[in-house]
């Protein structure tokens, strides 16, 4: 089953942040995720306010995901997206 993973986040530090995403790209490409959405405007109908950022990633299986996320090359780049946002990034199976 196709999983997702979902970044919803604001951004503290926008340099540092910058220089997390082309670490994260290239880990996402290196096992096989692709990009459904990155940022755009969020209308909130319900509920609190959604953060910031928004970003979708699509990879073919949750296993897929967990590899991407736990891999060497994404264990690179979260630190930095950790320090330059405050939010939450989760998986969900389709």
């Amino acid at each position: 089953m196709t999983a997702y993973a979902i970044l919803q986040a604001d951004i503290t530090d926008l340099d540092r942040y910058e220089s997390y995403k082309p670490l994260a790209a290239a880990s996402v490409a290196e096992y096989g995720g692709s990009y459904l959405l990155r940022g755009g405007d969020v209308v909130s109908l319900e509920g609190s306010p959604p953060r910031s950022r928004t970003v979708i990633l699509e990879f073919e299986s949750m296993d897929a995901a967990k590899r991407w996320y736990e891999s060497a090359s994404y264990s690179e780049a979260r630190p930095i997206r950790q320090s330059a946002s405050e939010g939450s990034l989760y998986l969900v199976e389709a």
